[in-house]
């Protein structure tokens, strides 16, 4: 499968790098104690090419869409909670609305492939504030029968992702997703591209109980044994993924090219980046991981790519809250960078050499 997606190029400067934390060392307090804070500084200024990182503009993208793979009973809920819930985050009452609004957060949703038209009824050319439309299609196909997504329908996904990404201001992107199904494609994508048996990689989703995470499980094993060629990281979306997911991955790539800030949420956002990290290993260089979602999977897609998160709550509810809570971790970092004084600009004595043997 050929696309014309962006050619990362390695943003390491070592010079700037070194800039960078000797501003940390030389803030005012001991070395290092600010700990993940500033790492996630270090981080964030590289990303942006600058000592005084700020980040400007920040852009909460739901991607939706539905997954034909539903109607093997692999989810609570029916599929058409998805189209209830992109109304539900148009009209502000979701968790990631709340979330983002609290922030000061854009948010915007995009119809990747959700069985539903948003647009009914409405004179043409309408469009809903805050609603994008890039269907692909009504759904994936069941892929427990077929691909889910013909090689043509996933680079129009990737392609989509990346416009999406060209027409938003700001230089930082906060993933989110909506998809009933779709901790089912995370888990066989994580599966497939990391070789981890189906069963470690599968959770209980939207809540099921363990009965049913078994039948889950044997579903996917099934959905594996279908597609035994899948392996390269398109070819696996394809077959095993959704609409929202490979939008997302063009999305990521887009923004990784762009030299924004990547904010991860839990286990379907990672699936993105995990298929974007197989595709171009130079995406982490982007990436800050919001939490480690307590659905099973995610921890071994944090350890496949050697990362850690900055928030560990147990959540499992995806559409980007965990990124939203995240977000102003995010700011206290680049406003440590910006504003907190210097031994020597605060007229504050540092530790000496013969301080350091002292208790």
């Amino acid at each position: 499968m050929t696309t014309s997606l962006p050619i990362l190029a390695d943003i390491r400067n070592p010079v700037l790098t070194q800039a960078l934390q000797h501003k940390l060392d030389h803030k005012t307090k001991p070395l290092g104690s600010l700990g993940r804070l500033e790492s996630l500084a270090l981080r964030l200024g590289e990303t942006l090419g600058t000592e005084s990182p700020a980040l400007e503009q920040p852009q909460l993208v739901v991607f939706a869409g539905d997954h034909g793979l539903t109607a093997r009973g692999i989810s609570a809920f029916p599929s058409d909670v998805s189209w209830q819930m992109v109304e539900n985050f148009l009209a502000g009452g979701a968790a990631v609305s709340v979330l983002a609004r609290q922030n000061g957060i854009s948010l915007t949703v995009v119809d990747c492939g959700v069985k539903h038209d948003f647009l009914a009824g409405l004179p043409a050319g309408t469009q809903r504030p805050g609603l994008l439309v890039r269907k692909v299609a009504n759904g994936t196909a069941d892929s427990s029968m077929q691909p889910a997504m013909t090689a043509a329908q996933c680079r129009q996904a990737l392609q989509n992702g990346q416009d999406i990404v060209k027409g938003l201001p700001g230089n930082a992107l906060l993933l989110g997703e909506m998809g009933i199904g779709n901790t089912s494609a995370a888990s066989l994508l994580l599966a497939r591209l990391t070789g981890l048996d189906i069963e470690v990689c599968t959770g209980a989703g939207t809540g099921l109980d363990a009965p049913a995470v078994q039948r889950k499980t044997a579903v996917l094993r099934e959905v594996l044994a279908r597609h035994p060629s899948a392996s390269a990281p398109l070819e696996a979306l394809a077959a095993l993924g959704g609409f929202e997911i490979a939008t997302m991955v063009g999305a990521v790539l887009q923004a990784a090219a762009e030299r924004r800030v990547v904010v991860v949420d839990g286990f379907i956002a990672t699936s993105a980046v995990l298929v974007a990290h197989a595709l171009q290993p130079l995406v982490l260089q982007r990436c800050v991981f919001a939490h480690r979602s307590g659905e099973r999977g995610h921890e071994f897609m944090l350890q496949h790519l050697g990362v850690q998160a900055l928030l560990d709550l147990g959540l499992r509810l995806g559409e980007g809250s965990g990124a939203a809570l995240a977000w102003p971790l995010l700011q206290s970092a680049c406003t440590i960078l910006r504003e907190m004084a210097s031994f020597e600009s605060a007229g504050v004595s540092e530790k000496s050499a013969a301080d350091t043997t002292a208790a």
